[in-house]
């Protein structure tokens, strides 16, 4: 069974997605978002690290077909970098070391600043 969270921004009192897939597992992190075609305004995936880290948070847009909007979070909530991820590109690596980062519709990097600190709230079924 798969959690899911409401991604909210403490900042600006913003919910940044609605429902974001709480992605901890191998292979969850393995298959990401690739071979998806299109994605919802309000979801996307949140994935997890055990710490901060800018090599366990670089992303690949191998097998991408789409550009998506990506954001970093470190270990306190607290944004550390964004960016407009274009599809077959080969790193995208954060500014800053980060436990998560979101991948979801480009709309989302409207919804955050580096610097703002986001919640992570659970989602009831």
């Amino acid at each position: 069974m798969s959690e899911t969270r409401r991604i909210v921004n403490v900042t600006n009192k913003q919910i940044v997605l609605e429902r974001a897939k709480w992605c901890i597992s191998f292979w969850c992190r393995f298959r990401g978002l690739q071979f998806v075609t299109s994605l919802p305004e309000d979801g996307g995936l949140l994935f997890v690290s055990d710490h901060d880290s800018k090599s366990d948070t670089t992303i690949h847009m191998l097998f991408m077909f789409m550009s998506i909007g990506v954001i970093w979070v470190n270990s306190e909530g607290i944004v550390v970098d964004k960016k407009l991820a274009k599809p077959w590109r080969l790193a995208y690596v954060p500014a800053a070391p980060a436990q998560y980062f979101i991948e979801a519709n480009p709309s989302v990097l409207e919804r955050v600043a580096v610097g703002d600190k986001l919640a992570f709230e659970p989602v009831n079924p």
